[in-house]
């Protein structure tokens, strides 16, 4: 028996595009099958198929349901795959959310680009109905020579780390790990001790800790009201909307900052916040313990002023409001959505605030933001900025470097480990640390190399 090998198709030398190919005995599996998002050099990688034999792909494995794990599938299905995707039922329900919200905006790009979209809504919905529900802490079989098992990641909502059983060998693939300080989400499953082969890590935020007070969230807020400005917080529908809501509950409840209305401005957050509040009603695994019997009959996202705008014309209105208020609408780097029209009218003024809360990605508007740039370019035209740019880290969902670590230490160590998911600054930073502290061999693949295992 051969043994089996791995292909980095994507999240290899960038964050995003999630993409990992397993073959063995004339069979292989895909492990996500993200969209690449970015610079427009790394977008441009979208219009180029993978090399899969799609006649050979027995199935789809997916991690959780960003846009960078899963938003490519629709072009797959395209291509004649006609096998199934494996995924959790939360990672199936927020899947359908984003993979939607993607062919909506890749529709609308095309009125004004001569390049048609990668899909469109049909396409979606044949990709829909291909998942198959899965659960948690139970091996899977695919056929002879694959095998998987979804534990709980803590990331966001149905978000799972996975070990991969192929031709002898165990993988285990960490998705996007979550964290331990989530307020719904329970802390990631501890990792398998024994047996593991190799290990296929993010690294996203490998280099760094997330050191950030949630308090300085709080002097953002209160100093941007000191202004009379209003205050926009870019953030990704899915999961990092949930958290703001909730640590902006707590902080009025505790009268660190007033009561003052709250919006969101994004049809898919909205979306997804009900699926929240279902798994926090049915006490689903992942979630939290003690966390349903908290929020039984209360809205956990709610402290009194959260509006919702549901159309295009609420979110138009929203632009036309007087006095103080928050505003959370997506994308979470800016790069699309509806919070680019609220940056184009709120950017100009010195007394609004942005508050970034998440990974800005090299080309996108929020990373051009980070970095302290006097005017972006929105809808063809350049937008001064005027605006208080703030940059609050705390709220990041990813595992930062001593997470990583810690989560890693107990494995008994593995062939390799091989690192994904990160700029490569980070990924030579927690390299270098992974070697030191644990003694491994660690590997940085490179777009489109493959390893036997």
């Amino acid at each position: 028996m051969s043994n089996p090998t791995i292909t980095f198709l994507g999240a290899a030398g960038t964050v995003t595009g999630s993409r990992f190919l397993l073959q063995a005995q004339g069979s292989s599996v895909l492990i996500d099958c993200g969209m690449f998002q970015g610079e427009r050099e790394v977008e441009a990688l979208n219009r180029s198929l993978p090399s899969i034999d799609i006649t050979n792909l027995a199935a789809v494995v997916l991690t959780h349901a960003h846009l960078d794990h899963c938003g490519f599938l629709p072009v797959l299905i395209k291509e004649g795959f006609k096998g199934p995707i494996y995924a959790t039922h939360y990672t199936k329900e927020l899947a359908g959310l984003v993979l939607r919200d993607s062919a909506h905006l890749q529709m609308d790009d095309a009125k004004y680009n001569e390049e048609p979209g990668l899909y469109n809504l049909d396409d979606v919905e044949k990709t829909l109905e291909k998942f198959k529900d899965c659960e948690f802490r139970t091996s899977i079989k695919i056929n002879e020579e694959f095998s998987v098992t979804f534990y709980p990641a803590g990331h966001i909502l149905g978000s799972s780390f996975i070990v991969v059983d192929v031709a002898g060998k165990k993988l285990l693939f960490t998705g996007d790990m979550g964290r331990s300080n989530h307020p719904l989400l329970a802390a990631p499953d501890s990792a398998p001790i024994n047996g593991i082969d190799a290990v296929i890590s993010e690294s996203t935020y490998g280099d760094r800790i997330h050191e950030t007070p949630v308090e300085l969230f709080a002097h953002e807020i209160n100093a941007a009201l000191k202004r009379g400005g209003q205050i926009l917080i870019p953030a990704f529908a899915i999961d990092r909307t949930e958290v703001i809501l909730m640590a902006l509950r707590e902080l009025i409840e505790k009268k660190v900052i007033p009561t003052i209305p709250i919006y969101i401005d994004s049809p898919m957050a909205i979306s997804a916040l009900n699926y929240y509040r279902e798994a926090v009603r049915d006490n689903v695994v992942g979630i939290k313990d003690g966390v349903s019997q908290r929020w039984a009959n209360q809205d956990p996202f709610d402290a009194g002023a959260l509006f919702q705008a549901f159309t295009t014309e609420e979110s138009k209105r929203l632009n036309e409001n007087e006095g103080p208020s928050i505003l959370i609408s997506a994308s979470g780097m800016a790069s699309g959505g509806r919070v680019v029209h609220h940056l184009a009218f709120m950017l100009p003024e010195p007394k609004n605030t942005v508050i970034l809360v998440g990974f800005q990605a090299y080309g996108t508007r929020g990373r051009q933001l980070l970095e302290g740039a006097t005017r972006v370019k929105i809808h063809g035209d350049w937008v001064n900025v005027a605006a208080h740019i703030a940059n609050v880290e705390s709220f990041s969902v990813h595992a930062d470097g001593d997470e990583l670590v810690d989560w890693l230490k107990p494995i008994n160590k593995p062939s390799h480990l091989y690192l994904v998911h990160g700029e490569p600054e980070s990924q030579m930073t927690f390299k270098t640390r992974l070697v030191k502290d644990l003694g491994w061999d660690v590997i940085v693949p490179t777009s489109g190399e493959s390893f036997t295992l």
